[in-house]
């Protein structure tokens, strides 16, 4: 009885121990590069400005109407 005893205390820290070792990250394994954020675009911003200007005019033209 006493080797099975001895036997499930084994496992059981050896899974203990494998748990650990996922959780934490090795240091000697590189981190992913952060992914690159977009450049600026000035045609993207001419268009989202002529877009707002036009609704903010649609939205004064339906605002006399009342």
């Amino acid at each position: 009885m006493q080797s099975m005893r001895s036997k499930k205390i084994a496992a059981a820290i050896a899974a203990v121990m494998q748990f650990i070792q996922e959780e934490v990250p090795p240091a000697a394994q590189p981190l992913a590069p952060a992914p690159c954020a977009p450049s600026f675009s000035p045609w993207g911003a001419a268009g989202r400005q002529d877009a707002m200007l036009f609704r903010t005019l649609w939205q004064r033209r339906l605002g006399r109407g009342c």
